[in-house]
């Protein structure tokens, strides 16, 4: 960086190019410029999801940024998620006829343009006052799936409406099965195909770093919040339930949750959160439809394994017989390409779209998904894949 900086410098001196109008000015202050080039002043201008992270943290109140980019206790496992797809290279091909790319996967008898999913995240009214519904009319444009939570600021009934097709639904199971069931009630009822337990946070977590932000927000919490507070049983999908002693989760989950659930609803029942090959064995064995590989998204246990790194054994373990979505750190349609590679059938995001989100409301959203497409389609092309299933174990090399 240096030699470059002082090759510029000699460049501006020069009296080749002391002539050319504002060419010497525009290297006068190149941390000015770099910042005025770095910026974006549309959703269109972005050319990486990256660019809207800055805006974005700017826009959303401190503490709920707090909340977005918090992992659990030292942050090992929020760092190992993105860290584990450096290790991972792409093994180019060439010669092939590439000039024809389908991007789109089917998962439980529903096709998407994409293999891009856009993972559950609570509240996104926190981030942006439309939401949910600005998410879903993106993954709409875009032909994604979208998985809404159990804490989402947007009842499902609306969520569907403005994605103009099913969703599927996050389920946080409570302490209370009839609770649980009524959640899950109601998602069928309006429409959703499949339901995602999370089990990955039985006994709560420590989210230091949300914890620190939060100390930083001077607002009045009234400008978003009740005066009480905005407890997750206020939010609308526990509208008109009795969640009095609630707890959002359970230390007492067993496997027989999955088949009492699968004995009161037809969707098709996936879990998310596990993180090993005999936990998958185990879910496959009781009855689960699919497994979403998640250490939410660093926000559950402290590991310091990223999914990545799971999705070998969990793949191994499962042999085809359900779909295997994983999520945790992903930022490149490169980053989809491997995890597709190494045996998932789709991949989630979560951070990334709530960036555009923050930044730019729905077409923020819609600039995330069409950068990812856009890479992944170019990585296809790059390894010499026309469809999801010529990405394979071949596509990519892991340096010794």
């Amino acid at each position: 960086m240096n030699t470059r900086r002082t090759f510029l410098k000699y460049l501006a001196s020069s009296p080749l190019y002391a002539g050319l109008p504002g060419f010497a000015q525009s290297f006068a202050e190149p941390a000015a410029s770099q910042a005025v080039d770095s910026a974006i002043i549309r959703a269109g201008d972005a050319l990486d999801v990256f660019d809207f992270e800055p805006l974005a943290r700017k826009n959303i109140p401190p503490a709920h940024w707090g909340y977005l980019v918090s992992g659990v206790d030292g942050e090992e496992t929020l760092k190992a998620n993105r860290d584990a797809y450096s290790r991972y290279q792409l093994r180019a091909r060439r010669m092939v006829d590439v000039s024809k790319i389908d991007m789109s996967v089917e998962l439980l008898g529903a096709r998407f343009d994409s293999p891009i999913i856009l993972c559950p995240l609570g509240a996104q009214k926190a981030f942006h006052p439309d939401g949910e519904l600005a998410v879903a009319r993106a993954a709409k444009a875009r032909g994604h799936l979208q998985i809404l939570s159990t804490v989402t600021s947007t009842g499902v009934e609306e969520v569907i409406a403005a994605r103009g097709a099913p969703v599927w639904f996050q389920l946080y199971t409570t302490s209370s099965f009839d609770i649980a069931a009524k959640l899950v009630k109601r998602a069928e009822a309006a429409g959703c195909p499949a339901v995602a337990v999370t089990v990955d946070l039985p006994a709560g977590r420590n989210i230091e770093t949300a914890l620190r932000w939060a100390r930083t927000d001077t607002r009045t919490c009234t400008a978003c919040h009740a005066p009480g507070g905005s407890p997750l049983f206020t939010r609308p999908m526990f509208s008109q339930l009795d969640t009095t002693g609630l707890s959002i989760t359970s230390s007492s989950l067993t496997w027989d949750f999955i088949k009492r659930l699968k004995d009161v609803t037809k969707m098709k029942v996936l879990i998310k959160g596990l993180e090993s090959g005999a936990d998958a064995k185990l879910a496959v064995a009781n009855g689960a439809d699919g497994i979403i590989l998640s250490n939410h998204g660093g926000r559950a246990t402290d590991t310091g394994r990223g999914t990545l790194e799971c999705l070998p054994e969990v793949v191994a373990e499962v042999r085809g017989r359900v779909p295997v979505i994983v999520d945790g750190g992903v930022r490149r349609g490169t980053d989809v390409l491997k995890a597709l590679a190494l045996g998932a059938t789709a991949v989630g995001i979560g951070r990334p779209y709530i960036w555009g989100l923050g930044a730019y409301g729905q077409e923020g959203v819609d600039r995330v998904l069409e950068l990812l497409d856009n890479e992944l389609r170019l990585a296809m092309v790059g390894v010499g894949a026309r469809n999801l299933n010529e990405i394979t174990r071949a596509s990519i090399v892991r340096p010794a």
